[in-house]
């Protein structure tokens, strides 16, 4: 896990929001955008051991879909996961916010890093379609309240707003 002092487990998500506009500001590239959102709160937020993004593509077999990892910090992440399967997967086929305080108790968790113990997945909806979704690990137990969950949801709404999916 990478210390910073400046980190906080109680950030300013005003600020930090304000902070992603700025980053984003006259730059509308997805990949350019995910890898700077995701520099941005793995520096900030506190007690995190990785965050970044997982888009939308056709499943390798069948008619399904899958998430793709996609820029990130952090150790080496699972490439593909399908729609509906560990954290990530039920976000994208509940498209909604899952906030997880123990990972092991999650049914059907999928472990690419056996440190992490609670995790916070946000949906990306785009035009009313998942493009996505936004991962955040922490090796603390409850690590989530329900504040990071606003903030983070209104962080990426930024970030929606300032970037290109086409």
């Amino acid at each position: 896990m990478h210390i910073n002092p400046e980190r906080s487990s109680r950030p300013d998500y005003a600020l930090l929001e304000r902070q992603v506009e700025s980053v984003l500001e006259g730059e509308r590239n997805l990949m350019t955008n995910a890898a700077q959102f995701s520099a941005l709160v793995y520096d900030t937020l506190a007690d995190l051991n990785w965050a970044g993004f997982y888009f939308t593509v056709p499943a390798r077999k069948g008619d399904g879909q899958d998430l793709l990892v996609g820029p990130f910090q952090g150790k080496p992440a699972c490439a593909r996961i399908p729609f509906g399967r560990g954290v990530c997967g039920t976000v994208a086929v509940e498209r909604k916010t899952i906030v997880v305080p123990d990972v092991h108790a999650f049914p059907g968790h999928i472990a690419c890093d056996s440190a992490s113990n609670s995790e916070i997945v946000i949906p990306l909806i785009k035009d009313g379609e998942v493009v996505g979704v936004f991962d955040i690990d922490s090796p603390l137990l409850n690590r989530f309240s329900e504040e990071d969950r606003e903030g983070l949801e209104r962080m990426l709404a930024a970030f929606m707003d300032g970037t290109d999916f086409s």
